[in-house]
């Protein structure tokens, strides 16, 4: 009954407004053309059968899904406190904001933050603090086998691909890291022409579709490797194993969005569609890893090689740091993803539930590589959530050497967080490749926003550090970093994981219990995952 009067009213109302404008004036159009449209629409809501609301509540049905696509907005702007947000909080979004800017990011009256919750993280002030340096410190990247190094800095720019980024914001991207002087990932998709325009530094990633090095079959091309390897403004090359959102996972690029820029960065047909699959070819246990590893060391004129993962088993990097003992080859630096990481779209399952976060990630691979006497040759790089210089420190102190960072970048170009960087939607030109929307940011502010935010977030690490009365990042040591695991009860991460003493591993009689049984199961000539 009730969704009879409401297909009954609308219907009733726009005869009698019809009729009045028949009888009386064609000024009753004005009330009979609207009146008549909503009969049409409820007429429609009651026979279709794809949505069951439309169909018992036609007309009123649809304030429904408006409010449902309004919602996010409405509870980021006006329903969230500014600790809440996720993946980012208010907070966080608006340091990173005003650092761009150039304005002042300083918050008066107290933290907000609620320092007594199981799981909060203190880092350690000194009754003897340092003075602040004039320099940011650089990290050589560079092992015995590199025979050009690269001097990176504190913070830079996290992998995302020209596709998933508009030209515009690679270009800003890059002409920041140009002006900062530090460097700028390409993402798995390939270097393009908008990565070069600007001359800034860049760390090439090879991912599964070998984007730019590409053979005929998609399997790896080492000619077409060596000739990008080659150029000038590349720095180093990453071999993505995996990232963040979703570790283990390929995916489908349509071929309607292969235009001609992409298909040239490619290396791949315009308009056609492109797979990367969740594997690699050039390896299938840890041996051939790190084996392709030296290879792309010599492919690439002896620049720096490393690879990117997000760490899973810890049996299974160990797997890998045998084979680099037995080897003796060892990337020049390892990328360490957190699961909370993730500028690209993934499923939610893989977002939520896949993969180690950076905190047990980043500490895997540091005291791993310290209990196979392998530290000093690798340098290790931290991404995921990192928009902070207390972001910086917190990671240094866990085992990092530098970070990347990628949202809080995007950010810098103006991101609002409207995660609708699959959709082809965003609000601000930023993860899209509609040129209309894309116009919208300027290349030359974002590029000086990008570089001020930068130079501010490192400036803030080195303030931090200097309160810590540490000199600089080695001297940050994970006894330095605190975490309350209890209401009465706080830990240092050198508590909560045990780090190992060089070597240790080596040693039969020095492995400690809680690593023996992966580390004897570790194989270099086999992946085993629990």
């Amino acid at each position: 009954m009730p969704t009879l009067l409401l297909l009954i009213v609308p219907a009733v109302a726009a005869l009698g407004t019809g009729l009045l404008a028949v009888l009386l004036s064609p000024w009753w159009w004005c009330a009979a053309g609207p009146a008549l449209l909503l009969a049409a629409v409820a007429s429609y809501d009651v026979v279709q059968r794809r949505h069951s609301i439309l169909r018992n509540y036609p007309l009123l049905g649809h304030l429904r899904f408006a409010m449902e696509k309004i919602r996010p907005e409405i509870q980021q702007y006006f329903v969230e406190r500014n600790v809440d947000g996720a993946p980012f909080d208010r907070d966080t979004r608006s340091i990173v904001y005003e650092r761009a800017k150039g304005t002042d990011a300083e918050d008066p009256f107290g933290t907000e933050l609620e320092l007594y919750r199981p799981g909060a993280d203190y880092l350690v002030p000194s009754m003897s603090p340092r003075p602040v340096p004039t320099e940011p410190p650089r990290v050589r990247i560079g092992g015995p086998d590199c025979t050009r190094p690269y001097d990176m800095a504190l913070l830079n720019v996290s992998a995302m691909s020209f596709g998933s980024l508009s030209d515009r914001a690679i270009r800003a991207l890059n002409e920041g890291a140009r002006r900062g002087g530090f460097a700028h990932d390409t993402g798995e998709g390939g270097i393009s022409e908008h990565h070069l325009a600007p001359g800034g530094d860049l760390v090439w990633e090879m991912g599964t579709g070998y984007f730019g090095c590409r053979a005929e079959d998609g399997g790896f091309d080492p000619r077409r490797f060596a000739e990008k390897a080659a150029l000038d403004q590349v720095a180093c090359v990453l071999l993505k194993i995996s990232q963040g959102a979703k570790p283990g996972m390929g995916g489908v690029l349509p071929g309607s969005k292969v235009s001609r820029e992409i298909a040239a960065a490619r290396g791949v047909p315009e308009g056609r569609t492109v797979v990367s699959p969740p594997y690699h070819h050039v390896y299938r246990t840890p041996r051939e890893l790190v084996r392709f590893i030296g290879r792309m060391r010599e492919l690439a004129g002896g620049k720096p090689v490393g690879f990117k993962l997000c760490v899973g088993s810890r049996r299974e990097f160990l797997a890998v740091c045998k084979a680099m003992l037995e080897e003796d080859v060892t990337p020049d630096f390892i990328v360490v993803d957190g699961a909370e990481g993730g500028t690209g779209a993934a499923p939610l399952e893989f977002a939520d539930t896949v993969g180690l976060p950076l905190t047990e990630g980043l500490t895997t691979v540091h005291r791993s590589l310290v209990g196979a006497g392998l530290r000093d040759r690798v340098r290790i790089g931290a991404s995921g959530k990192i928009a902070t210089g207390g972001d910086i420190v917190k990671r240094l102190a866990q085992g990092a050497d530098y970070t990347n960072s990628a949202r809080a970048m995007m950010f810098a170009l103006g991101c609002v967080q409207a995660q609708r960087c699959h959709t082809n939607t965003c609000p601000v030109g930023v993860a899209t490749q509609d040129r209309r929307r894309a116009r919208a940011l300027d290349v030359a502010d974002k590029a000086r926003r990008v570089q001020r935010f930068q130079e501010a977030t490192v400036g803030s690490a080195l303030q931090i550090m200097a309160a810590m009365g540490v000199d600089e990042p080695s001297g940050l040591t994970p006894d330095l970093l605190l975490r309350r695991v209890g209401p009465n009860t706080v830990r240092s991460h050198a508590e909560l994981y045990a780090p190992l003493e060089a070597g240790q591993l080596l040693v039969p009689a020095s492995v400690p219990p809680s690593w023996a049984a992966d580390w004897n199961a570790a194989h270099p000539d086999r992946f085993t995952p629990r």
